[in-house]
């Protein structure tokens, strides 16, 4: 028997330790480099699962795609300037953020 986590229960895990939080607060995190940015269009939980079961091939497929990558330089500036409220879990070290509108996507 394994004594790992299985991915509902990481995912579970997860979910409890994600929170809302303000840009100036990862201010640190992102120096450092570990803010890991993750598109709208996918389910932050998700990411963060897949991030702590240490799925190489799906990370690099997100980040091929777009989808998951550091902070751009000038979204960071954008997010400073109006000290943007994110979804953010930490998978340590990593910091993922991600910017939802209030918007249901159709």
């Amino acid at each position: 028997m394994s004594s790992s986590p299985s991915r509902d229960e990481l995912k579970a895990k997860l979910n409890l330790e994600t929170s809302r939080i303000h840009w100036h607060d990862l201010q640190t995190y992102f120096a450092r480099g570990q803010v890991v940015m993750v598109a709208p269009e996918l389910d932050l939980l998700k990411v963060a699962t897949e991030l702590a079961a240490d799925n190489k091939p799906r990370f690099e497929q997100w980040m091929t795609e777009g989808q998951v990558g550091e902070v751009a330089p000038d979204i960071a500036q954008a997010w400073y300037d109006r000290n943007a409220e994110l979804w953010a879990v930490v998978v340590a070290p990593w910091v993922l953020v991600q910017e939802r509108s209030g918007h249901v996507l159709h």
